[in-house]
């Protein structure tokens, strides 16, 4: 004879009360992190204002051409100049390919913005090649920083043709436009807000952050950018920066190569933290 199980019914409705709250939080979370492509670490913020090495800093090998500045999580090119400096960023990249071989977590960001290279808000949009463990995730994504990152559902595969830029106009507009040509999509953010400075403008290669700080840096093997300009012209002819991306030795976590004419540079993987 099967047993019957007998429950008070105050049990049932603390039970069910908790199976609404556990999925009320899910929902929430996944309203405010649209991305359904894998990343579960909602507290990961692929994007950011450039971090400087600490005090306990030592310098490394350091790059030979003139104008260079280290970073623990930036690495690429940016431009310069007074508040109100600059009114568009734009580039194209080959989305690279993730090589997740342990297990631990690692992320990679590629994108362009405006501000974050001396000030305290950045205007950016791009892609991300994170490894959940051993497995690879892409997606695309926007932010208002220090406003959190929004995610974007559309698929991103290593190999895509994409494209990004950051326009703005007006007295506060800000156009954020992110484009896949391999997928077909694209996505147009508009964003009002007043009082930025406007005053950098960049094409980089990130290792993210979260609220413990910089997080190890994803084996992204090597991404080219084809093309990027500020204001409408080249990166390469504007005497840009370059940013060297190292732990706090010293030690460089990839490399940049020089930047032409046309804006085109590359950065090489070469250790996560």
């Amino acid at each position: 004879m099967p047993r019957r199980w007998c429950m008070p019914l105050t049990t049932l409705a603390l039970i069910f009360g908790s199976m609404l709250a556990v999925a009320g939080t899910a929902s929430a979370a996944s309203m405010m992190h649209p991305a359904t492509t894998g990343v579960a670490h909602p507290s990961v913020q692929p994007g950011g204002i450039m971090v400087r090495p600490g005090s306990g800093f030592r310098p490394g090998a350091r790059s030979t051409r003139d104008t260079t500045v280290d970073s623990t999580n930036w690495s690429g090119y940016a431009v310069t100049g007074g508040n109100g400096a600059f009114n568009s960023v734009s580039a194209s990249w080959t989305e690279p390919t993730g090589i997740c071989s342990t297990r631990k977590s690692s992320y990679s960001s590629f994108w362009v913005g405006l501000d974050g290279f001396n000030s305290s808000s950045v205007e950016q949009t791009g892609t991300d090649v994170d490894c959940s463990r051993l497995t690879p995730r892409y997606y695309g994504w926007y932010e208002m920083y220090p406003a959190f990152p929004v995610n974007f559902s559309n698929p991103v595969k290593p190999g895509d043709h994409l494209s990004a830029s950051v326009t703005f106009s007006g007295s506060q507009t800000f156009t954020l436009v992110l484009h896949d040509a391999t997928r077909g999509w694209t996505q147009t953010i508009t964003k009002n807000q007043s009082g930025l400075a406007r005053s950098s403008a960049e094409v980089i290669t990130e290792a993210p952050s979260s609220t413990s700080g910089v997080l190890p840096l994803a084996d992204f093997g090597k991404v080219n950018y084809s093309v990027s300009a500020a204001n409408g012209t080249s990166l390469g002819s504007q005497h840009p920066t370059e940013i060297i991306m190292v732990d706090n030795h010293g030690a460089p976590k990839d490399s940049t190569s020089a930047i032409s004419s046309t804006g085109a540079f590359s950065n090489t993987w070469i250790r996560s933290n």
